[in-house]
């Protein structure tokens, strides 16, 4: 695709999604090849988005602590493989109950630690889960934050739960191996040395003056959203710019190497993208820290952001050295369609077609009595997140004439039940769902079966989310 093609796939995500402020680029050669900024950064001073407009990147910022793990790897202080209270001095993971296998830094770096969403009931009813306090108020200590321990809610690496709280202590380890505050580290190891100069957890003021405001919007048009602080800072807090976030990626893209310098050896970045957990051969799973998926067949590696007011996403697909990196500053449902939109135009770099819903796959209902039941999502209720879009859980039904998925939470209601479309002639428990009816925004989901071949769960590539069948339909 040349700039006037991707100018007009942008113009029409813009069409499609309404936004106060979008900057989108791609990566390509070592290089912010195409950039494109769109409305507003601020719009009472009138500032437009530009490639040095600072946005909060939120999760992205799991990857940059990620990097900051790998670089102790390879400095022979960390092992990913051992129990990663061999390396906490201020916080420990806990078990309930009996003792069990340790959880360690692999199992953090993949989600897989047995962390539930929330380490505190309390946090269910407070804001941000509580963890970010206003702008200008003390942040405290992760140390004290947890009070000196994490309990554990499932067995370690049985269990996908994204989160903040791994990434956090991950954070936590870096400072407590090298001696180092959290984003010192950061600043001296991984983003001066890519030329990330704008980027930092705690940015000084001249990039603060830069930063947009991040709105939501509503009835009355856009409303700004007052800026927070996060207590797990190693998961949410970065603050960074197109320019940099592009340098970034060019870097990963390179195997840790861009036009600037250094910050990661290339089998530590391909350790990164390769597969550490999947529940499923057919899901494409996590990585350390990045999600994996495909185009067409290629591997492809992404991360969102999402807090309140901003909505950041990066892809990068490393066989052919092309990434893209997008930011807004206020829009609806951002977290949905960001990452569809720019993952159907990284197809549309490659030259691929979009994983989109089949229509040349046939059914197969003489397997649908074995589908057919309630697929229960394991884990605390204060897992809100997870809970917030799919509740309890999935129950596949038969409608119609044809199977369909309803996801058991308000959300799933509102939506009402799916239809699961075919998704692979070779295999009749591949299927396909429309989330938002449109086509952008869909879903694979495959079932696998015991040794007698029933059917014991469903499987989700949206993360790695796998629900254990507990009743036949």
């Amino acid at each position: 695709m040349d700039a006037r093609e991707l100018s007009a796939a942008v113009a029409g995500i813009l069409g499609r999604h309404p936004a106060v402020g979008l900057a989108l680029g791609v990566v390509r050669g070592g290089t912010l090849d195409f950039f494109v900024g769109h409305g507003l950064a601020d719009d009472v001073t009138g500032r437009p988005v530009t490639e040095d407009t600072v946005f909060r990147v939120a999760s992205i910022t799991k990857t940059f602590t990620a990097i900051a793990v790998l670089q102790l790897v390879e400095q022979g202080l960390v092992d990913l493989d051992e129990p990663a209270n061999a390396y906490l001095r201020t916080v420990q993971l806990v078990h309930k109950g009996e003792a069990r296998r340790p959880a360690t830094v692999r199992h953090l770096l993949t989600h897989t630690a047995g962390i539930g969403e929330e380490v505190t009931r309390s946090a269910m009813f407070r804001r941000d889960f509580g963890e970010s306090v206003p702008a200008g108020q003390p942040v405290p200590a992760l140390a004290e934050f947890y009070r000196g321990r994490v309990r554990l809610a499932a067995e370690p690496g049985t269990r996908f739960r994204y989160g903040n709280h791994s990434p956090a202590l991950l954070g936590q380890l870096v400072e407590d191996v090298s001696r180092e505050p959290l984003g010192r580290y950061l600043r001296e190891q991984v983003f001066r040395p890519l030329g990330m100069t704008d980027t930092d957890l705690d940015p000084p003021a001249q990039v603060r003056a830069r930063l947009a405001t991040g709105y939501r919007l509503g009835r009355r048009g856009a409303r700004a959203v007052p800026l927070r602080e996060f207590v797990t800072a190693g998961a949410a807090s970065a603050y960074s710019t197109p320019r940099d976030m592009a340098r970034y990626v060019a870097a990963l893209l390179g195997g840790g190497t861009n036009e600037h310098g250094t910050a990661l050896k290339p089998d530590g970045v391909a350790e990164m993208f390769a597969p550490q957990y999947r529940p499923d051969p057919r899901i494409p799973g996590m990585g350390l820290a990045f999600f994996r998926g495909e185009a067409g067949g290629r591997p492809v590696v992404e991360h969102q952001g999402v807090m309140p007011g901003f909505d950041s996403q990066v892809f990068l697909a490393p066989d052919d050295a092309v990434g893209i990196v997008a930011f807004t500053n206020g829009t609806r449902q951002g977290g949905f369609w960001l990452p569809s939109e720019t993952g159907r135009l990284l197809d549309d770099l490659l030259g691929v077609p979009h994983a989109g819903i089949r229509g040349d796959v046939p059914h197969h209902p003489e397997i649908w009595a074995d589908l057919r039941g309630l697929y229960v999502l394991p884990g605390p209720l204060s897992d809100v997140r997870i809970r917030g879009a799919f509740g309890a859980g999935f129950d596949v039904v038969v409608r119609k004439g044809r199977p369909h998925l309803r996801m058991l939470s308000p959300a799933g209601a509102a939506v009402g039940a799916l239809p699961l479309h075919p998704d692979d002639p070779a295999d009749p428990y591949a299927f396909r769902v429309d989330l938002m009816r449109d086509g952008l925004v869909t879903v694979r989901v495959v079932f696998s079966q015991d040794g007698l071949g029933r059917t014991t769960a469903m499987h989700l590539d949206l993360m790695p989310i796998t629900a254990v069948k507990r009743s036949a339909g």
